[in-house]
This record gives structure tokens, C-alpha cells and sequence, in this order.
């Protein structure tokens, strides 16, 4: 806690629990100490990362006043996740009775005998997920540790084949249906070009029948239109 002639400050270091692509909030507590009204107002070194809400406010005599600030979303996390951004909370005391809306910059310039008290704090990024701890094993004075045991006796390492198993004989499904499917285009791309092959032969065939069937009936009509001279001249010779 950070102590001032007007007001403790709680915590002095502005933590956040740094995610990426995620936003994080932490609050600090304001408590006027004084017996008069104190105006305040935070600002910060990169305000377009950070949003304080409020940013100015009156802390009465005696009162508290909570103040969270909200990280935007980052990209990118700091190699060593150590961060630069810098806070700076100006109190000041105002007539009693201000509020909020009757707070201006001109409150907390520093003129003649005026008294404007200023902290600094600092940005600290801590894990949003730490590891949880994992127990030392000792020498002596302590059990084996127990196997899980399924109800039908069987130990850990059943169960595990189990799963193993369930987990690749999809992927050997999956393969095998993959293959039969591809297997099963090809042979029918290959039927669709055998079937058009034998018809366009068949269509052949039958242009070559169908030129043999009109030269053969040409020259039977020509050899009985000649037999039928023949005769009609022999019976009326």
C-alpha cells in the first residue's frame, strides 16, 4: 500500500494475468484518509492499450473508490514479459461538494501553493494459467505410489491399450473406406471408357453392314432385271 497525505493506494503495482488474444483486468482501491474531498485522475503511458474506469472521480472523507483498469488483447507476449507502461495517479484536494462531472485538467496543475500528489505504478504481467505444482517424491516413509485398478481388475496399462486401440482403428477405417472409394472410381472410370469404346466399334460395324447389305441387293436387282430380258426375249423370238 502506497501512502499519501489524501489517499492509500492498493495495490501499488498494477498486475495482469497475460493471455494472448485475451483481454485482463486488475482494480486498485482508493481510500481518502483526509477529511475533505479529494479529486483524482489516472493516466498512463500507452493509453490506447488500457482503459480506466473511472478515470477521474471524487473520493469523499473517509470512503473508498475502486479502479479497474482493463489490458486490450494482445498479439504478442514480451520475450522476457516484462512490460514498460508506466501509471501515474494525481489526487488533489477540491471544494466540498465537487462532483464528478465539475473535475477539469486545470484541478491538477501544479500552481502557487496548490498540493497535487502524484504515484507512480507499474505494469507486472503474470501467467494466466501457472503450472501447478508437482510433488517431490521422498526416499523413505512413504508408500509405493497405488496402481489404478478398473473394476474388472485390470491395471492402467489395459486401459491405455484400450484407448490406443480405439484411437487408431478409426484412422484404419478411415484409410481403408479412402481406399475401397478410390478403387471403386477408377474401375468405374474404366468401365465408362471400355463402354465407349465398344459402342463406337459397334456403331462401326454396323455402317460396314449396312454398305454391304445395299451393294448386295444392287447387284441382285441388276442380275434379275437381266434374267428377265433374257427371258422375255426367248419367248418372243
Amino acid at each position: 500500500m502506497s501512502t499519501g497525505d489524501l489517499l492509500n493506494i492498493h495495490p501499488i503495482e498494477l498486475k495482469f494475468p497475460f493471455e494472448l488474444k485475451k483481454q485482463s483486468s486488475c482494480s486498485m482501491q482508493l481510500t481518502n484518509k483526509s477529511d475533505k474531498y479529494v479529486a483524482f485522475k489516472v493516466k498512463t503511458t500507452n493509453p490506447r492499450k488500457y482503459c480506466v474506469r473511472p478515470n477521474t472521480g471524487i473520493v469523499m472523507p473517509g470512503s473508498t473508490c475502486s479502479v479497474t483498469v482493463t489490458m486490450q488483447a494482445q498479439k504478442e507476449a514480451p520475450s522476457d514479459m516484462q512490460c514498460k507502461d508506466k501509471f501515474l495517479l494525481q489526487s488533489v484536494v477540491v471544494p466540498d461538494g465537487t462532483t464528478t462531472k465539475g473535475i477539469t485538467s486545470e484541478m491538477f496543475n501544479k500552481e502557487g501553493d496548490k498540493v497535487v500528489e502524484e504515484f507512480k505504478l507499474r505494469v507486472v504481467y503474470i501467467p494466466a494459467n501457472p503450472p501447478s505444482p508437482v510433488p517431490e517424491e521422498s526416499d523413505e516413509g512413504s508408500s509405493p505410489p497405488r496402481p489404478s485398478v478398473l473394476e474388472n481388475g485390470n491395471q492402467d496399462s489395459s486401459l491405455l491399450d484400450a484407448v490406443s486401440r480405439t484411437l487408431e482403428e478409426p484412422k484404419e477405417k478411415s484409410f481403408e473406406t479412402w481406399s475401397l472409394i478410390s478403387r471403386l472410381t477408377e474401375e468405374k472410370t474404366s468401365a465408362l471408357q471400355q463402354n465407349q469404346k465398344l459402342q463406337h466399334e459397334l456403331e462401326l460395324m454396323r455402317k460396314q453392314i449396312s454398305k454391304k447389305h445395299a451393294g448386295g441387293f444392287s447387284l441382285l436387282v441388276v442380275f434379275l432385271v437381266g434374267l428377265f430380258g433374257i427371258l422375255v426375249g426367248y419367248i418372243f423370238k
